[in-house]
């Protein structure tokens, strides 16, 4: 078994990171002026209510609103109604909740201010498809898209064509009313565009290059779907609406991973981050992970042990026809673990931020050289369990999942691997 002591370091450093992210301690400094007029609330993702209660808290005038999360995600707030929703598959309380945004921000004038909190996750929350299409359809856009293992910003940019509340279409609801959109960023590079798929950050992204990227990455999607991105016209950045439009990014993966190395060097353990903006197939990535974490345990190159490595991103999952439990980074961790088999010294954690890995209630688990093999003691096969993506039945098994519970934020995946030397 996994020493109890190392899994408790890692998961410290997953709550540093995670830390570093609350909305309670960053959104106050990135709060605008109040207006002359009204201050309206709105927001979407898995973190959302927990950015509401933050407002909340330190904002010193009137205020309404309305945020979307995910189903066991909601936190109580005094003014701000706080909806739930279906993620990662949208589903009819969705639906219903971004017509209610959309109604929420109708009718302003410009002495308003609208205050959007969006974080990671609002994509799937916030189904609301043009003329032509129905829930169904966009359950199946989703379905499509999480399969084909493209990257976020390829699904992004393919929504974004059918909807009309995500590329800036609920800012362009709100004109003339000003709009500060405060984002937590869950999406390599940090483009806020990105985050949630974008409702109040406008993308210059054409239909034309949706469905270029669509013939890319091969993906499958329904016909009257394919129609509407052919016909979709979605605003562009520089449309008169977004003229009194701020976006403040206020944490995000790198912050994040900056605070995780700081904790650990304040343990005297040498730190060092690979990447913030790691993207690609799970399974290929924890093999990466892993030839460096073994060159470094067994010839002390490219970095001396002892050294903690950290990264982030957002990796992806191709599942085919096969089903799965399990996420992304349970995938890239079953990877990983046979990728280090029988090298000593190493462990490790990777999680996703927002507490909740893929179906499961674990934000993902922990490994070691041994893992792979006291999972065939168990009568497990690893490299079948990775095949069919079951990387939750692999760790479960072992006992090595963990269990954090939502966390309030999200700036995706944490990895941290601690080479002893």
């Amino acid at each position: 078994m996994i020493d109890p002591t190392k899994k408790a370091l890692l998961a410290e450093l997953f709550d540093a990171a995670v830390a570093a992210a609350d909305p309670m301690a960053i959104l106050p400094q990135h709060l605008p002026p109040a207006p002359k007029g009204r201050t309206v609330v709105i927001g979407a993702g898995k973190g959302a209510a927990q950015m509401a209660q933050a407002f909340e808290a330190h904002w010193p005038g009137a205020y309404s609103g309305l945020v979307v999360t995910r189903y066991g995600y909601g936190a109580a707030c005094k003014e701000i109604e706080v909806l739930e929703a279906a993620h990662p598959v949208p589903d009819a309380a969705g639906l219903a909740a971004a017509e209610r945004l959309l109604q929420t921000v109708s009718g302003l004038g410009p002495e308003d201010l609208v205050v959007a909190l969006i974080c990671g996750g609002g994509s799937a929350l916030l189904p609301a498809p043009p003329d032509g299409l129905g829930l169904a359809d966009e359950a199946a856009l989703n379905q499509a898209l999480l399969a084909s293992g493209a990257p976020i910003s390829v699904m992004n940019a393919i929504r974004k064509q059918v909807s009309r509340i995500k590329g800036g279409r609920l800012a362009a609801a709100a004109y003339p009313a000003q709009v500060v959109s405060l984002v937590v960023s869950d999406v390599p590079g940090d483009d806020p565009a990105q985050v949630a798929s974008g409702p109040t950050v406008p993308d210059a992204v054409t239909p034309q290059e949706a469905l270029a990227l669509i013939e890319t990455y091969r993906i499958a999607l329904p016909a009257p779907v394919m129609t509407a991105i052919q016909a979709a016209a979605p605003p562009h950045p520089q449309d008169p609406v977004f003229a009194r439009l701020q976006t403040r990014v206020i944490a995000s993966a790198s912050l994040s991973l900056e605070a995780a190395s700081t904790a650990a060097e304040a343990k005297g353990i040498p730190s060092v981050i690979l990447s913030d903006a790691i993207e690609g197939e799970a399974r290929e990535i924890g093999k990466m992970h892993g030839a460096i974490a073994r060159q470094i345990a067994t010839r002390g190159r490219p970095f001396k042990a002892p050294i903690l490595l950290l990264s982030g991103g957002e990796t992806t999952v191709s599942l085919g026809r096969e089903g799965g439990r399990g996420g992304r980074n349970t995938e890239f961790l079953l990877s990983f673990a046979q990728a280090i088999e029988g090298a000593a010294g190493i462990t490790a954690l990777a999680a996703d931020s927002d507490g909740i890995d893929g179906s499961e209630d674990n934000a993902g688990a922990f490994a070691d050289g041994g893992s792979a093999a006291r999972l065939r003691s168990t009568g497990r096969d690893p490299a079948a369990l990775l095949a069919r993506h079951d990387a939750w039945g692999a760790f479960d098994a072992l006992g090595d999942l963990f269990v954090p519970g939502p966390t309030g934020t999200n700036v995706n995946d944490f990895r941290a691997i601690w080479i002893e030397g």
